[in-house]
């Protein structure tokens, strides 16, 4: 897989998603199915959008224990997403019983990716609610250590730490960024963000991006002008 724009299809329906795809014409963008439209939906929605020929991130955040997890994934590996995720938080023993559960017998399995802080949490957060007193920074790359030594593909992180887990991890080691806004752009809820360009400065591999898309008056051509930021071609 290259470097690319992930649209996240936060939409409460399988009809509002697919009108809003249908703005793209022939185009097929990359989607990001998160919970809530997983959970008005189930399944189904990620078979139709790999029928229609989206490739997609199935954006669930698992957090549980080993064994639940792992069983989960079991379920999810055969609907053909071409992306997963869990919680880092949840340690090495449960991101092992996820790859167990998601590799198939033929040995394939999707990209697997841990969440290591959300975008929305800052480092005051962390410190005074989540008790964390490491540096953000510090606390990401330590994650993304623990799940590249236990076989996942990347991780979801703020673009502003991609380069710091690349360095810690190596440059195949995925980073797959939210918190993508265009310059000037309000930041809603998210705390640690950055403009397409910038992340690909910083090292972002794929970066998600919500509203700045879906919520424009013409999404196809605010993803355009994303994916030339992102991939340099403007």
């Amino acid at each position: 897989m290259s470097k690319d724009v992930i649209i996240a299809c936060d939409f409460p329906n399988q009809t509002r998603v697919l009108d809003f795809l249908e703005r793209f014409g022939h185009e097929r963008p990359f989607v990001k199915i998160g919970m809530e439209l997983y959970y008005a939906e189930g399944p189904a929605i990620v078979r139709l959008l790999k029928a229609r020929g989206h490739q997609v991130f199935l954006d669930l955040k698992l957090h549980d224990i080993p064994h639940t997890v792992g069983q989960a994934m079991r379920v999810l590996s055969n609907l053909g997403a071409d992306m997963v995720n869990l919680h880092a938080g949840g340690g090495s023993a449960m991101m092992q019983a996820a790859i167990e559960g998601l590799t198939r017998p033929d040995g394939s399995r999707p990209l697997l990716v841990a969440v290591t802080m959300l975008t929305s949490t800052d480092e005051a957060r962390m410190h005074n609610e989540l008790l964390i007193n490491k540096p953000i920074e510090e606390v990401v790359a330590s994650y993304a250590r623990t799940a590249r030594d236990t076989g996942l593909d990347g991780v979801v992180c703020s673009p502003l730490e991609a380069g710091g887990v690349h360095a810690v991890c190596g440059s195949d080691f995925l980073t797959v960024t939210p918190g993508i806004r265009f310059a000037g752009a309000g930041t809603d809820d998210q705390a640690r963000i950055t403009t397409p360009a910038k992340a690909r400065e910083l090292g972002s591999d794929y970066i998600v991006v919500g509203r700045p898309i879906t919520a424009s008056d013409d999404p196809a051509a605010a993803y355009k002008r994303c994916r030339d930021e992102f991939l340099g071609l403007n």
